[in-house]
């Protein structure tokens, strides 16, 4: 069994194949389990667009010719509908959440252009997009420097503030606050 309290940022700290992003993605139903999973006290089917989900970036195709509004936008998807296109409204808050994590002035720039850093704070950009209640992020410092890394963690702090939940994976146990 795990218990989260709402409003809190939680981190998965463990050494490389210890399970830790199998845990996540088994939790969003990415992976195949036995047993229950609620989240919010409700099945993960209710609740799914309530979860947003940032991946580590060996699982990410960084050529696909997307721009950095293009992969932020993706956030919005979960709230469009099928084969609904977004409105200003989704652009607007879209780029508010670029802004947030300093990426508003790369918008139409290409995702394979970026720095491992820019590459990670479009992907918490999308996440925060999705307006959502529940975060997991995988191993989101990988390949950031120190001052990116600090930037995040203020934010991911400030995003719990707001009653938030927010667990991180993370395998650098000199790192961890």
């Amino acid at each position: 069994n795990l218990s989260i309290p709402k409003g809190s940022l939680i981190g998965i700290i463990g050494p490389n194949g210890a399970g830790k992003s199998t845990l996540i993605k088994t939790i969003m139903g990415l992976n195949n389990y036995n047993g229950n999973i609620k989240i919010f006290k409700k099945k993960l089917k209710e609740v799914r667009k309530k979860i947003s989900y940032v991946p580590q970036k060996e699982s990410v195709d960084w050529d696909f010719p997307a721009s950095v509004l293009d992969v932020a936008m993706m956030g919005r998807y979960p709230h469009l509908g099928l084969f609904k296109k977004p409105k200003k409204i989704d652009q607007e808050l879209t780029i508010e959440c670029l802004k947030k994590v300093e990426m508003d002035k790369h918008l139409d720039k290409q995702i394979s252009q970026l720095s491992e850093g820019q590459k990670q704070r479009v992907f918490i950009a999308r996440a925060l997009a999705q307006e959502a209640n529940l975060y997991f992020m995988d191993e989101p410092f990988s390949g950031v420097d120190a001052s990116t890394e600090n930037a995040v963690i203020h934010l991911l702090k400030k995003i719990t503030k707001n009653g938030n939940t927010i667990v991180v994976v993370h395998h650098d146990l000199q790192s961890v606050e």
